[in-house]
């Protein structure tokens, strides 16, 4: 572990401030790669948002000349494109499939070896990946509410995951506030964004001619300070507070009213859930680009040679057969009873385990869905059907 670790792993929530730790300053494009510079002076890799396979996705950065310039996403059920902006500015989208999950919950990695010494007796060795600093830039605030909920799940004092925990332990978040929502994103409705509030270390508001710039922990005020930064303008304060508001103002979808914990229990018999069959195709897209969803497998793969072998888990989804098999037996065989597992589970289970809903509207689910359903209108459809009933 290095001095520069942002969370402490017997705290379920890391460390950071509610409010910003400093004054908010500015910092002009031209000298954004300042930034990178600072950020490489403590030996933090940098991780950015560039365009990769006609996505905006999370790459290895060395310089903001990689971000995705005047680049903008249309975003509906069931589709995602790109299209060219006139505007030069860099964080002009919602967000692509990729989340930050990733970079602490790994889609499939090693956890232990076993190996047969020369007397026949299996020793077991944890397998330690080495876990660089690492700074991601362009955080958004649906993504730092799914890595609270991730970090509530992993970094139980109780039950601590120490491969998530390594990597977390690693990790510098840099925000960026969201002022271009795609039309399938909803995070004002859970309460989760378009601002960030929280959990991150320093925090950016893009206005045309640069950066407003703020810290969210002792690291993040550390690195600040090694920038040089202006006064930012009662103007441009005014420019960030309205671009705020209208981005939480655009958002047209919203999740019902009523309360979703009861209405779930209730609709366990739903005709709605055999109506999602005829379209849902078990793909598990949606737990896939979730940034909260945390099911997993485990596989045990042995060496030829029948002397060792490696633990390994990956990605799971509650949509496969397997998830819900039980000695010969499959719990849940149709669709829809794997669509309302993952429904109920993530927007009333949750509260039970975590004390909120697992969804923070990021609406990827949504867009990434082969055949476009739609997570808000289902649930206002089983809100309807109750009462109706």
């Amino acid at each position: 572990m290095t001095q520069y670790a942002v969370i402490t792993i017997t705290c379920i929530n890391p460390g950071y401030s509610l409010t910003a730790m400093s004054n908010t300053r500015f910092l002009p494009r031209e000298q954004f790669d300042d930034l990178f510079d600072a950020l490489k002076s403590i030996g933090a890799d940098c991780v950015g948002p560039t365009v990769s396979e006609g996505a905006i996705c999370y790459k290895p950065l060395s310089s903001s000349a990689e971000f995705p310039h005047g680049i903008n996403d249309e975003q509906t059920p069931g589709s995602y494109r790109l299209s060219s902006s006139s505007q030069s500015r860099w964080f002009s989208w919602a967000n692509g499939a990729q989340a930050i999950k990733p970079f602490v919950f790994a889609p499939q990695e090693i956890l232990w070896r076993s190996e047969r010494d020369n007397q026949g007796k299996l020793n077991f060795t944890p397998h330690q990946q080495t876990i660089s600093l690492t700074a991601i830039i362009g955080v958004r605030a649906c993504d730092l509410a799914a890595l609270v909920l991730q970090d509530q799940h992993f970094l139980n004092k109780n039950n601590t995951d120490e491969a998530y925990a390594r990597r977390r332990q690693q990790l510098i978040l840099i925000a960026v506030n969201c002022t271009h929502p795609a039309s399938t994103c909803f995070c004002h409705s859970t309460g989760d964004g378009p601002e960030a509030i929280s959990h991150y270390d320093i925090l950016l508001d893009e206005l045309d001619d640069g950066f407003a710039i703020q810290a969210g922990s002792t690291l993040g005020e550390q690195i600040i300070q090694k920038l040089t930064l202006e006064t930012l303008q009662v103007t441009q304060q005014d420019e960030i507070k309205r671009a705020n508001r209208q981005a939480a103002e655009q958002q047209t979808r919203h999740l019902p009213t009523t309360d979703l914990q009861s209405l779930l229990v209730k609709a366990s018999e739903s005709s709605r859930w055999q109506a999602i069959e005829q379209r849902c195709l078990s793909c598990g897209n949606c737990t896939s680009v979730c940034p909260s969803c945390f099911c997993h497998s485990h596989q045990e793969v042995p060496a030829s040679d029948g002397n060792s072998s490696t633990h390994s888990r990956q990605w799971d989804s509650c949509f496969t057969q397997g998830h819900s098999y039980i000695h010969g037996y499959t719990v849940r065989k149709e669709t829809r009873w794997r669509y309302r597992q993952w429904l109920t589970h993530k927007f009333s289970g949750w509260f039970q385990q975590y004390g909120r809903s697992g969804c923070v509207g990021c609406g990827r689910c949504i867009t990434w869905c082969p055949v476009g359903i739609d997570v808000t209108e289902e649930l206002q459809l089983l809100a309807d059907g109750e009462q109706d009933a």
